[in-house]
């Protein structure tokens, strides 16, 4: 029991050195001690305003990056669109060239076949009125071999001609 309860001299001295040690941490050791809490709670504080701006920067960039990411977005599609336009437009235009150039090859085909169907008829013609020639003269030829059917040939013709 003699632990629980302290000497009164033992108290006494134990609170003089006390006494003094709180004195010489007072007098040399508090401002210091002070400072360097302060300086830590500055130094903490402006940590936390860091981090705080730097939550807000990242909050901000966030949003660029999605705002970004949209607009990029939006113009990929807008790009998308214009090159399947350009490229129908283009199909478009190859379409109507090819049929104007069909269009033409065969106007130009059927006015070739036309001049070469009208040659065609007028050489029959010609062979046709050589044929007709030639026969006729091989039957007047027959036809007027004798005296008889020329005078009697000559006679009609007279006839038939009008002197008046």
């Amino acid at each position: 029991m003699g632990l629980l309860t302290p000497d009164p001299g033992l108290v006494f001295w134990s609170a003089i050195t006390f006494g003094i040690l709180v004195f010489i941490l007072r007098r040399y050791a508090w401002k210091p001690i002070l400072q360097a809490v302060k300086s830590r709670e500055e130094t903490i504080e402006y940590a936390l305003a860091a981090a705080e701006q730097a939550r807000v920067e990242v909050e901000d960039l966030n949003a660029t990056k999605v705002q970004i990411m949209n607009e990029a977005k939006e113009e990929r599609d807008k790009l998308i669109k214009d090159a399947r336009e350009l490229k129908k437009s283009m199909l478009d235009d190859a379409k109507t060239k090819a049929q104007q150039e069909a269009d033409k090859i065969i106007a130009s085909a059927r006015l070739q076949i036309e001049r070469e169907k009208n040659e065609a008829i007028l050489q029959l013609k010609e062979k046709v009125a050589e044929f007709s020639v030639d026969i006729a003269g091989k039957l007047l030829e027959e036809e007027l071999q004798t005296s008889d059917k020329q005078k009697a040939i000559i006679d009609k013709y007279l006839q038939e001609v009008n002197f008046n």
